[in-house]
């Protein structure tokens, strides 16, 4: 039988390190491949490295028939629930594969839904008359951002912040995240830029990309709003200590211009006062 590898599931396997790789190695050639190969058909599905190395060195291996995978995307969830079970596996790439399953099973739903609609139209068969027209798989189910996070062992937040770099991030981005170069939190601020400043932020390294992170999160602050007694206060009159320094501060000044009509000084120092109160109320308006 001709074993065929496919790319799309070598994605979802996590590379051996050169350490791991020759322990792999050295095993085999000392013991041969005890465990057999997993196939679908003839697709491998899982063995991927001693079916490597087995085949680099001429050696003989076992395989076995996975018969439960009815379609190509039951194989990729019994790849994706393998995974989100392993310890080793980041929270982003968690948040990754989580997303592809729900991904997976909506377009499922889809199908469920447009054969249905097939039967109601009488353009095929019902399901329970015929196989040929049904989805080779059970009724897909709908999950939730919540029960995602709880599959992938992560917060409701920090699911959302994965859709988000998958989403919008530039490819350089979700590299450095994957990388654990920046946090998820970081990465996600990072992806509401212009795919090219992400880009530069990239380039720039470590640094760059938590100053860009810094800056969005900066300019999404909202400017904090007076509680009702602060806005009362500050529309409230000078206080009298610091109207009475105020006043004779502007009586001093006028003094010192040769000013010496009373009524004159009066009539500045009201104005002054006047002055101070509009610029509190102004200052008051702006902060609400």
């Amino acid at each position: 039988m001709d074993i065929v590898v496919k790319e799309e599931l070598k994605a979802y396997i996590d590379p051996l390190t050169a350490d791991e790789h020759e322990a792999l190695e050295r095993s085999i050639l000392a013991e041969g491949c005890r465990d057999a190969l997993v196939l679908w058909g003839n697709v491998l599905v899982d063995g991927h490295n001693r079916y490597g190395i087995c085949s680099r060195h001429g050696l003989p291996f076992n395989t076995v028939q996975n018969t439960r995978f009815k379609s190509m995307e039951d194989v990729h969830l019994w790849m994706i629930e393998q995974h989100l079970g392993r310890r080793s596996v980041s929270d982003f790439q968690r948040g990754v594969l989580a997303l592809r399953k729900r991904d997976i099973l909506a377009a499922r739903k889809q199908e469920e839904q447009a054969q249905l609609q097939r039967e109601s139209d009488g353009t095929a068969e019902s399901s329970v008359d015929a196989d040929t027209d049904t989805p080779p798989w059970e009724p897909a189910p709908k999950l939730s951002r919540a029960e995602l996070a709880r599959e992938a062992k992560l917060s409701t937040s920090q699911v959302g912040m994965i859709e988000r770099i998958h989403a919008q991030a530039a490819a350089e981005v979700v590299e450095a995240v994957k990388a654990g170069v920046i946090s998820i939190s970081a990465a996600a601020a990072v992806a509401d830029l212009p795919e090219e400043e992400q880009r530069a932020a990239a380039a720039g390294g470590k640094d760059e990309l938590k100053q860009a992170a810094k800056r969005v999160r900066e300019a999404k602050r909202k400017p904090r709003v007076p509680k009702p007694e602060q806005a009362v206060a500050e529309l409230a009159d000078p206080d009298e200590a610091d109207a009475d320094d105020r006043d004779a501060q502007v009586l001093a000044a006028l003094v010192e211009l040769g000013e010496d009509a009373p009524t004159l000084r009066r009539r500045v120092v009201a104005l002054t006062r006047e002055n101070d109160a509009l610029r509190a109320q102004l200052a008051a308006l702006r902060g609400g």
